[in-house]
């Protein structure tokens, strides 16, 4: 008797395979990189893109929710990697901002990251490499 239910492979479905990539990544990212997480990079990145942030702001601008942020800005605190300060206007807002420690860091490892990127992607060609960051920034 056949099945009304539609198949369902789990190893052709979209979140099981972002998910194994995304597993792939972190694997190479923290051989490279075993001194932070991607999230903690992801922040110290932030920062030196676009100067000190709120707590909120730089969540936003990294994809984190508050709580997740709050975190990682906390451990980067303990490490010295960044400092917070109360907002001048807003004393219920923290503002973030990179140490020196952080900055150097950040320096030290941001060619680290960019092979990470290149490794993750080694498997597909040059053009399926840019095809496929393009399809992900579509999906974001």
């Amino acid at each position: 008797m056949k099945s009304n239910t539609p198949e369902y492979t789990l190893d052709h479905q979209v979140g099981y395979l972002l998910r194994r990539a995304t597993q792939r990544h972190l694997s190479i990212f923290s051989a490279a990189i075993p001194d932070l997480t991607t999230t903690q990079f992801a922040a110290l990145a932030k920062l030196m893109e676009l100067g000190p942030q709120s707590q909120n702001t730089l969540g936003r601008a990294t994809s984190m929710d508050a709580a997740t942020i709050k975190g990682v800005v906390d451990r980067l605190a303990r490490d010295g990697l960044v400092e917070t300060s109360d907002d001048p206007d807003d004393r219920r807002r923290l503002t973030v901002s990179l140490t020196t420690t952080g900055q150097t860091l950040y320096a030290q490892s941001v060619g680290q990251a960019l092979q990470v990127t290149a490794d993750t992607l080694a498997p597909l060609d040059a053009a399926e490499q840019v095809a496929l960051i393009a399809l992900l920034s579509r999906l974001t």
